[in-house]
This record gives structure tokens, C-alpha cells and sequence, in this order.
């Protein structure tokens, strides 16, 4: 049975991007909206120091350590991650002792590798077990595609996360942790009377975005988890494997102006909402039962692509009674162009008792007059 069908089916492609992997992403819902090998571990670089950060807001929420903790700088830290490294620091200095909130700004704003080495030692021992406790994390929260072998994002062939993955801890960190997610918006920070600014393109470009966190290596190219907000409309995007800075700035705008402008998402059903209010029943009680779905249902789409939206209903019918409420009697299969087809249970609403003997008969003989099998 068919629910809905309303215009010709809309091209596929009505977003596309150069990047190599893509995800855009509905904070409310958490509905992917457009995605482009999404779900394909890639190398994230500094992406993946949205994981480190997650991890110490959750240790300042358990009590692990406090935003005034001072922590030691090893000369592992200064060596791999400090001003000797060459990448990305915040230039602590080796043998000193740095706040945690400074260390979280060395972070989030200046992408400091020494910060991150220093956070790993303190909460994990050493960083190679501070990422096991990060792998531990990713598979309670359901990430599926990613692996952690350090807490930089450092190239190395065990460390891979997927767009989908970065966008979920995004959403996850700005649920969770709201008090301490708006330094991602700072602009700047001054540590040990150097100032370095925030690399996120979206930052005074783009209005309503107030996060995330670029990344660069080699073999990455160059990424950006962003966000922002437009008429208390939040969405989340994922790049990677843009070819220069510029590029990665170009495409930040371009791929947050889509997906605050050319997708929505369609909220189709709460949950218990009946979907078929009159499935024939045989040999019940009652000749009719509605069906409903268990869960709220919706699905993001670009504005294009609602024209071919689809939405069936698929049971064998009649239905034999007798049927529980609760019970599955079919699948609710939801379809658009550019999105894999999903399902979802359909539910008897109430139930249904079946007939008495002499009820039966009469409802069989009756089934045989009219050509039943």
C-alpha cells in the first residue's frame, strides 16, 4: 500500500562536493542530510582532537580533574608536540605546569599537539594508553568507524575516523557539554605572550557559526568539522581532502550555506502514530485493525529531492487473527532519491481476539463465496 508519491523523482545530484569525504548532519535530530563516503575511515588529522576534547570535558564533569588543575609538560610532550616538533603547538615549555583550561584553549584554538600530549599523560599514563581509553570510548558511543593511536591526529595507519563519526561527537560534545563547548568560537589566545588565532574559516565569515576544529596532513588534504546556527536551525558538516587552504575556506561557506538553505528536514511520523488506520483482519473479532509505527520518524533530504519522496506500507492482508497490540505485522518503507531506503517496524495498534468457532465457519464460507483460495 502506498502512502504517499507526489511528483517525478528528482536527480540525485543536487549536492556535490570536491571533497573526498562529506557529511552534513541535523544537530537536532541527528539526521545525516547529504553525505559522500561517510562512513569510510579517513585520516582526520587535528579533526580527531575533537575526541581528546570530549574526553577531558568528560573528566572535568566525572571529577577526574578541574579547569584549574595544573598539569605537568614531560619533554615527550615538548619534543613531540612543543616548539622542537615543528607542528601545530601551543609552545608550553618543557618542565613547566599548565592549567587545564589553558590547556583546552591550546586545543581547541591553536590545534597544540604539546597540549594533547601533556592531557594524555594525565589521564592515561602514557598516550598510547590514553588512546586505548579513547577506542573504549568510540565503541561505547556507537562509533563505528574509528580507530585511535594517539590523541594529535598525527599520521599514522591505525588512525582513522570517519566523517559521520566527527560529526557525531560534534553533536554528542555540544549536548553534553554546553558550558564548556563556546571556546570553540574564541578567536585567539595568548599563552606564554604568544598570540595565535583560530583557523576555522567559518569564524566572522559565516554568521551563527561558533565551532569546530580544521585539520591538515599530507595524506588528509585539508578538512574542517564546522557548525552553525540560523533560525534556531543547527547543522553540522564534515569535509575532507580539499587541496589548499583556500579551497577548505571556499568549501566551508559553500557547504554551510547548503545545508542551512537547500536541505530540511521532514518529520513523517511520531511515535504511535497510526500509518494504516484499516488493515483488513480475517477471522477477528473485528474486521479492521490500524497499524502504527513505534518510534518518531523523519528524514533529511534536500528541498529537490521531497518530490520524490515515498512512503509504503507493506503487509500481507489480510491479517490473521488472532494479533496482540504490539505485534509486527509489516514494514513502513520509506524511500527518496540520493538516500538509501529505509525501514521501520509497523505495529498492530490494539488487539485484535479471533473469532469463535461458529464465527470462523460463517467468516469461511463466506471467504469461499467470494473466490478466497
Amino acid at each position: 500500500m502506498s502512502l504517499a508519491i507526489s511528483g517525478p523523482i528528482a536527480a540525485q545530484d543536487s549536492y556535490q562536493t570536491e571533497a573526498t569525504h562529506a557529511v552534513i548532519m541535523d544537530f537536532e535530530t541527528g539526521q545525516i542530510l547529504f553525505e559522500k563516503n561517510g562512513d569510510e575511515p579517513m585520516p582526520p588529522a587535528s579533526m580527531s582532537k575533537l575526541m581528546t576534547v570530549l574526553m577531558v570535558f568528560e573528566a572535568i564533569e566525572n571529577g577526574t580533574i578541574s579547569l584549574n588543575d595544573e598539569l605537568p609538560v614531560s619533554e615527550n610532550a615538548w619534543r613531540r608536540g612543543g616548539a622542537a616538533s615543528g607542528s601545530s603547538t601551543m609552545f608550553l615549555e618543557v618542565n613547566s605546569r599548565a592549567r587545564v583550561e589553558d590547556l583546552l584553549r591550546g586545543i581547541m584554538i591553536q590545534s597544540g599537539n604539546d597540549a594533547c600530549i601533556v592531557i594524555a599523560e594525565a589521564l592515561g599514563g602514557t598516550e598510547a594508553a590514553f588512546a586505548e581509553m579513547m577506542n573504549d570510548r568510540a565503541l561505547e558511543l556507537g562509533l563505528e568507524n574509528s580507530s585511535f593511536a594517539n590523541s594529535t591526529g598525527w599520521p599514522h595507519p591505525d588512525h582513522r575516523v570517519s566523517a559521520r563519526d566527527l560529526a557525531t561527537i560534534a553533536r554528542i560534545m555540544m549536548n553534553n557539554h554546553p558550558d564548556l563547548y563556546p571556546i570553540w568560537a574564541e578567536r585567539e589566545f595568548t599563552y606564554n605572550g604568544i598570540r595565535q588565532y583560530n583557523r576555522n574559516p567559518l569564524l566572522g565569515v559565516f554568521d551563527g557559526a561558533d565551532g569546530l576544529k580544521t585539520g591538515h596532513t599530507e595524506e588528509s588534504g585539508y578538512g574542517l568539522v564546522g557548525t552553525a546556527i540560523r533560525d534556531d536551525e543547527r547543522r553540522i558538516i564534515v569535509f575532507n581532502g580539499m587541496t589548499s587552504n583556500n579551497a577548505r575556506a571556499n568549501e566551508a561557506e559553500r557547504m554551510m550555506r547548503a545545508a542551512l538553505s537547500d536541505f530540511s528536514v521532514y518529520h513523517l511520523f511520531a511515535a504511535d502514530d497510526p500509518v494504516e488506520e484499516s488493515a483488513p483482519v480475517f477471522m477477528g473479532e473485528t474486521e479492521m485493525v490500524a497499524l502504527r509505527v513505534g518510534e518518531d520518524i523523519s528524514i533529511g533530504l534536500h528541498r529537490r529531492a521531497r518530490r520524490g519522496l515515498t512512503v509504503t506500507a507493506i503487509y500481507d492482508g489480510p491479517i490473521m487473527a488472532p494479533i496482540n497490540e504490539g505485534d509486527q505485522i509489516g514494514t513502513l518503507l520509506v524511500e527518496a532519491p540520493g538516500i538509501e531506503a529505509q525501514e521501520y517496524p509497523l505495529l498492530a495498534d490494539e488487539t485484535v481476539e479471533r473469532k469463535g468457532l461458529m464465527g470462523r465457519i460463517g467468516a469461511a464460507l463466506v471467504h469461499m463465496l467470494r473466490g478466497g483460495n
